[in-house]
């Protein structure tokens, strides 16, 4: 049975200073979550200028994994346990929180003296029952280590999970996918059935999914055994996204996701008490809990 797609309307903006806007697109009132998705950010487009950059100081993630996604830009990774990556466009972070890990989001030194172009997707998957006290880990995979495809004249990435008969080498917990998409005018493109819950958002261009039309900076959602082909009528560039509904729902404060909002509680004291261990290069500055 097929169901229709649904507009999301009330996405919000969050302005970082310098021109560097956030757009928080999940969750929303109409929707907690897509499959495991439960956090979505669109970030810029932005031009950061020479001695600018991005500065996410040292903060605590558990329940989740967390996955960013680059169109343009550098962003450097430390975390405790002392991982050091620099995510670029077509690469893949992938950190599993679990148990509890901190990390820190900064420009490069090298970059922030030329200044640089910013723009990407960050994303939270929540962690199944059974794995959300899993130990923490860090995976960093080159662009070329994702499979790409080609599905009636679109051009795909999978970035994560399973999809027109591939899978994804990163290390995903639950059924679902993550996809980047480039149509040319015209094209269309069926969305991967398996899973039973689906989105859709315009980075940029515009298509029609069942009787809706989604411009750039535009997300809809859909569930059901089935979903109406995606059709391009510019050229578009669009994320793909979804998966198995959750077992059960999420709790999110902060940065902590969690089935228990007892486990939360012990998360704020532990985070409180600096229980979560330094990051090796980035020691001495942290953002404190939310007042």
């Amino acid at each position: 049975m097929q169901s229709y797609p649904t507009l999301i309307d009330n996405t919000r903006l969050h302005d970082l200073g310098d021109g560097f806007v956030v757009r928080r697109m999940l969750p929303v009132l109409q929707v907690r979550h897509v499959g495991p998705f439960v956090f979505y950010d669109h970030m810029g487009p932005a031009e950061l200028p020479a001695g600018k950059g991005m500065d996410v100081r040292p903060h605590p993630h558990i329940g989740l994994a967390t996955v960013t996604w680059l169109f343009e830009g550098t962003i450097r990774h430390r975390d405790t346990l002392g991982s050091l990556a620099d995510i670029t466009p077509g690469a893949v972070n992938w950190m599993t929180a679990g148990r509890g890990i901190a990390h820190s989001e900064r420009t490069p030194p090298d970059v922030r003296r030329s200044g640089q172009r910013m723009h990407g997707i960050q994303v939270w998957v929540a962690l199944p029952r059974a794995d959300e006290e899993v130990a923490p880990e860090f995976h960093h995979h080159d662009a070329e280590s994702l499979p790409r495809l080609v599905q009636n004249d679109a051009q795909l990435v999978l970035i994560a999970g399973t999809a027109y008969g591939k899978a994804s080498p990163v290390k995903v917990f639950a059924p679902m996918f993550f996809i980047e998409a480039q149509l040319e005018t015209g094209a269309s493109l069926t969305l991967p059935e398996e899973h039973a819950e689906r989105g859709v958002h315009v980075i940029e261009g515009e298509v029609t999914w069942g009787d809706l039309t989604i411009g750039a900076a535009q997300m809809a959602t859909q569930a059901g055994e089935s979903a109406p082909a995606v059709h391009a009528n510019k050229a578009t560039r669009l994320m793909l996204f979804g998966g198995a509904p959750l077992d059960g729902e999420r709790h999110l404060w902060w940065n902590f996701v969690s089935s228990s909002r007892e486990r939360i509680e012990q998360a704020k004291a532990d985070w409180a008490a600096q229980r979560f261990g330094k990051i090796p290069g980035d020691e001495h500055e942290f953002i404190p809990l939310p007042g």
